[in-house]
């Protein structure tokens, strides 16, 4: 069925403050997974909703928790997230490292004692719109093993990546560090159907084609094998280390019903292109790099699709699944 984008918000809103979240951290929530509909990202959209209600009513998050600043020091922060749901965090990470670009350059907000963060690109959009480089990273509940190991140890570790264009909307690219994200893996699981190999390992650390294996034993196969290990601990120590977080194995699985809170860690990074090559320099650069992409024949701009699909979901209605809406519709009565 069909709904336009204040319904949804509405209806968001309402399921998870019914759950136990306040206004602001229920109103920031909402904001996120209905702009990840917009997207063309139902994976991270609507289907969260019950997924996070979830997460409240179990006591993995904390719905009366605001976030507070824990550490201040020129171009840098740190906010503690203080075990809510962390779309409030977020916005205020955002707010801080624009500003601080803006006085220093640079600005870097580390977010610790947090939770699952939604679509890492959605979240440096603003800093695209001031004009400047967004970078973000987040580590995850264990899902990768370190190189030649067995066991999951590092999250699937996202990153993003915001550029600003001269004209249009901005390049983004927007990551995990596996073959295959994990939901893929479950819906085979759900199916009875097999996984190709290279997605995922069993519990021996070797390739299997069993989904049940690879969720409830396994770790999934890191992009690039050794390279994709190699930055999944990278990304994991940027999260975990610098803002003093959980790691991949201190964090129970975002999918169980029944778990610790997470309190893992993001980093959000502003580069003001005005403090290196300037503003103008800077986008002559990336408007060459895009016309040099666009100039070989089936190339598509990183972005690209999500910003069509809200352009035309804001103006036609998001499809939403009947059997999802009414979830989400009894969650919020």
């Amino acid at each position: 069925m069909k709904k336009k984008r204040d319904e949804l918000l509405q209806l968001a809103r309402n399921a998870l403050e019914k759950a136990g979240a306040n206004p602001v951290m229920a109103e920031n929530a909402a904001l996120h997974l209905v702009r990840a509909e917009e997207h063309g990202l139902p994976t991270h959209g609507m289907s969260r909703v019950p997924f996070y209600c979830g997460f409240l009513k179990n006591g993995r998050a904390d719905g009366a928790a605001r976030p507070t600043m824990a550490s201040d020091k020129a171009a840098v922060c740190l906010i503690d997230n203080r075990d809510g749901l962390p779309y409030e965090s977020s916005a205020w990470a955002i707010e801080e490292v624009i500003q601080r670009a803006r006085r220093n350059g640079i600005g870097f907000a580390g977010i610790t004692n947090s939770a699952h963060v939604g679509v890492l690109g959605i979240h440096l959009l603003p800093v695209a719109a001031a004009g400047m480089v967004g970078v973000a990273f987040t580590n995850s509940p264990a899902a990768i093993p370190a190189w030649g190991g067995r066991k999951a140890l590092f999250g699937t570790d996202p990153v993003a990546f915001a550029f600003p264009r001269k004209k249009g909307d901005p390049l983004v690219i927007d990551l995990a560090l596996t073959t295959v994200v994990r939901g893929k893996i479950m819906l085979a699981m759900q199916k009875g159907e097999k996984i190709p190999e290279g997605w995922a390992l069993d519990r021996n650390g070797k390739p299997t084609t069993d989904p049940k294996e690879a969720i409830e034993n396994g770790s999934l196969f890191p992009i690039g094998g050794a390279k994709g290990a190699m930055l999944a601990l990278s990304f994991e120590l940027i999260c975990a280390a610098l803002t003093g977080s959980a790691i991949g194995t201190e964090a129970d699985s975002f999918f169980s019903d029944k778990g610790n809170k997470p309190k893992i860690g993001h980093a959000f990074l502003a580069i003001d292109p005005g403090a290196l090559a300037g503003h103008d320099r800077y986008l002559e650069r990336v408007e060459t790099v895009v016309t040099t992409m666009l100039a070989d024949e089936g190339v598509r701009l990183p972005g690209a699709r999500r910003f069509l699909s809200e352009k035309k979901l804001r103006a036609e209605g998001i499809e939403i699944a009947d059997e999802l809406l009414k979830k989400i519709e009894a969650l919020a009565a």
